[in-house]
C-alpha cells in the first residue's frame, strides 16, 4: 500500500485558500494541513475545504499548528500581505521577510520540499533557504511558472491556437525585470518568430502584457490568487508524484547561467526531492544580458536587506 502524502500551507488568506483547492482537486495529497497566525480562519477554511470532500480525490483536511506541518513531505509558504495597487513585488519586501526568516529557523531539520509562493518571491527563496540552510534543490519558488503560463495564453490567444502548442518561457525574476525568451519560442514546433502574422511589435505588446498582469489584476480585484494557486498544485504534483518536469522555478542558482547567489527562474527539472537538475537555456545575446541585469536587481534587494 502506497504511503499517504502531506501537503502544509501556511497562510490561508486568498492565495493559500487558492492553493489549497487546487491541490485537492489535483489530488496529489491524502492529507493537507493549513495554518495561519489567525487560527479560527485557517479553522474556517479547513471546514469549507472539507464539506467539498464528495467532489475531489480523497483527501483529509484539517487546520494544525506550526509543528504538525513540520512533518509533511512538502510544505506551501503563501504567508504575508499581497500586492497593493501600483506597488511592485520588490515593494513587499520588508514588510513579509521577517516572517520567512522566523519561519527558516524553525525549517532547519525539514525533510521535505518548501515551496514558496509568496511575493518578492524570488527574494523570499532566497532568504528562506539561508535561513533554514536546507539544500538548494528543496526550497522552490513558484518563480516565473505562472508568468510562463500567462505568455503561452497570450501567444495562444495571438495566433489563434491552443496555448498548450506554445512552448515559450520566462525566466529571471518574477517581476519588472524578467525575460520573455522569444528567440527560442516556437508553436507547433515552428518558431514564432517564422510565423507569418508574426511581428517585433507583437512581441512587444505580448511582452508588456506579461509583465503587467498582476498589476491589472490587482488594480481590478485586489489580489491574484487562483492562476497562482493552480501552478502550484502543478508544481506539487511535479514533486510529489517524481514527474521530472522541466519547469522555470526559482531556486538559489548554483552557477547555471553563470548565475549564483542569487534566486531566480531558469528551466529546471522538478521531481522528487525538489528541483536538483538546472538547465541553461538557449539564449540570445540581449536575452542573457537582461537576465544578467534581472539577476543584479534582485542581488540588489538582498543587500539592501543586509
Amino acid at each position: 500500500m502506497a504511503r499517504a502524502v502531506s501537503v502544509g500551507i501556511i497562510g490561508t488568506g486568498a492565495v493559500g485558500a487558492s492553493v489549497a483547492i487546487s491541490t485537492l482537486h489535483a489530488g496529489v495529497a491524502q492529507t493537507l494541513l493549513l495554518h495561519d497566525l489567525r487560527t479560527a480562519v485557517a479553522e474556517g477554511e479547513a471546514m469549507d475545504l472539507a464539506d467539498g470532500g464528495p467532489f475531489y480525490p480523497p483527501a483529509g483536511v484539517r487546520s494544525a499548528d506550526l509543528d504538525a506541518l513540520l512533518s509533511t513531505d512538502a510544505l506551501v509558504i503563501a504567508a504575508g500581505r499581497n500586492g497593493r495597487p501600483g506597488e511592485s513585488r520588490l515593494d513587499l519586501l520588508r514588510d513579509n521577510v521577517v516572517a520567512v526568516r522566523q519561519l527558516g529557523g524553525r525549517l532547519r531539520d525539514y525533510a521535505g520540499v518548501a515551496i514558496v509562493v509568496s511575493n518578492p518571491v524570488d527574494v523570499l527563496t532566497f532568504e528562506l533557504a539561508r535561513a533554514a540552510g536546507l539544500p538548494h534543490e528543496r526550497v522552490l519558488g513558484t518563480g516565473t511558472m505562472l508568468d510562463t503560463a500567462r505568455l503561452r495564453h497570450a501567444v495562444g490567444a495571438a495566433l489563434a491556437i491552443d496555448p498548450r502548442s506554445v512552448h515559450a518561457q520566462v525566466v529571471g525574476e518574477h517581476g519588472d525585470s524578467e525575460v520573455a525568451l522569444w528567440s527560442t519560442a516556437t508553436a507547433g514546433g515552428i518558431p514564432l518568430r517564422e510565423w507569418p502574422t508574426w511581428t517585433p511589435a507583437l512581441e512587444e505588446q505580448l511582452t508588456a502584457s506579461v509583465r503587467t498582469a498582476a498589476y491589472e489584476i490587482i488594480k481590478r480585484k485586489g489580489v491574484t490568487n487562483h492562476a497562482i494557486g493552480l501552478v502550484t498544485a502543478a508544481l506539487l504534483k511535479a514533486v510529489l508524484r517524481g514527474e521530472d518536469r522541466v519547469l522555470t522555478v526559482s531556486r538559489v542558482q548554483d552557477g547555471a547561467a553563470g548565475l549564483r547567489d542569487v534566486a531566480l527562474s531558469l528551466p529546471a527539472v522538478v521531481g522528487a526531492g525538489g528541483a536538483a537538475r538546472v538547465m541553461t537555456p538557449v539564449m540570445s545575446t540581449d536575452e542573457q544580458r537582461r537576465l544578467e541585469r534581472s539577476a543584479e536587481i534582485l542581488r540588489g534587494a538582498l543587500t539592501a536587506l543586509a
